[in-house]
């Protein structure tokens, strides 16, 4: 049985989302204890609680503790079936956030899986926009064989969440490995500026044009798309996605939310910034897309390599829980302003 301590590191949900997933591809009993004990909140809130439950319907596990403030878990799977799977969060909780824990165990399904996630936040705080899994996230793994796509039935925000998304993904016996060892040359930046039922105060325009005229003063340019969405008449809300491929296939992402009394302008200056200290830093992947990618790398045959401008409390988890749950080997060096993060296999 896997035994951890959700109390190490980073004591976050991340060592939830990421002993779940292991183990449900490992088909490995896991005991989960101390859950989220470094949270403000510890223990199971509901958008963990659904991702482990989702989870749990992918492998068919059998699961004691999910309950609502659960700080232990017994998590039981067996084979990975896939098909049709349904998930209701029922507050604002993230759905990007179960995204990453059941994606992994996705890749291994017998047959092709097709998530329904109902009733979640599409673009809460401390979360990935599901813009930036759709455009960055999905893109790079798409680059190590994952052939997976992301609709967005209806956008949602906080405190109402009612956000729905399809996740669709084929199974994939072999990852790839990636190998960006150099950012090169920028080939595009693009963006998805997004605003639900607030396109009368111009709001998805105006985080557009802040957001390109800061970065036309850093001398490039962006091509960012304007959605003025109408699918969820209970919740308003608004975010920008913004990411830059370069001729090497590295990829950043840079995002931001809007939020009550935060001006679309100010959501547009931070989307920016948040990718230009990525652009300026030339990492191969920005400092987000650093731990979600662990779990790929970890399992693709070869050894990969990237460079991340920040060592955050998220990747160095990551790291350790791959090391601990699958025995793989990873080595972080700094180089100059970066981490170079690598896979060592045999």
């Amino acid at each position: 049985m896997l035994e951890i301590d959700g109390s190490q590191k980073s004591g976050s949900g991340t060592i939830l989302r990421l002993s779940v997933a292991l183990a449900a591809i490992l088909q490995k009993p896991l005991h989960l204890f101390n859950i989220r004990e470094k949270r403000a909140q510890p223990g199971l809130r509901p958008q963990h609680l659904e991702a482990v439950l989702t989870a749990a319907k992918l492998c068919h596990a059998s699961v004691r503790g999910a309950t609502l403030g659960s700080r232990e878990l017994w998590f039981t799977p067996s084979e990975i079936e896939g098909g049709e799977v349904q998930a209701e969060i029922g507050t604002a909780g993230s759905i990007p956030m179960l995204l990453l824990t059941v994606l992994p165990i996705c890749t291994c399904a017998r047959k092709p899986v097709r998530l329904h996630v109902v009733k979640g936040g599409t673009d809460v705080r401390n979360a990935p926009t599901i813009n930036y899994l759709k455009h960055v996230l999905l893109s790079v793994l798409a680059h190590m064989g994952l052939k997976a796509t992301l609709t967005i039935q209806r956008y949602g925000y906080y405190p109402k969440g009612m956000g729905e998304v399809i996740l669709k993904v084929e199974p994939c016996p072999r990852l790839n490995p990636i190998r960006l060892e150099d950012f090169g040359s920028l080939r595009y930046l693009k963006g998805v500026s997004v605003c639900t039922f607030l396109a009368d105060r111009r709001v998805a325009e105006r985080q557009a044009v802040t957001a390109n005229e800061r970065i036309k003063s850093a001398g490039l340019n962006a091509e960012v798309e304007v959605v003025n969405d109408t699918s969820n008449p209970v919740q308003k809300g608004s975010s920008l996605v913004l990411w830059a491929e370069s001729d090497t296939r590295a990829l950043l992402g840079g995002d931001a939310i809007g939020e009550l009394g935060k001006p679309s302008e100010k959501v547009g200056r931070e989307a920016a910034d948040n990718l230009l200290k990525e652009l300026e830093s030339n990492a191969t992947v920005d400092s987000h897309l650093a731990d979600m990618v662990v779990p790929y790398v970890a399992l693709a045959q070869g050894n990969s390599v990237y460079f991340s401008r920040l060592m955050t409390d998220h990747l160095d988890t990551n790291i350790w829980l791959a090391e601990q749950i699958l025995g793989v080997k990873f080595h972080v060096a700094k180089v100059g302003n970066l981490y170079r993060i690598e896979t060592m296999k045999s």
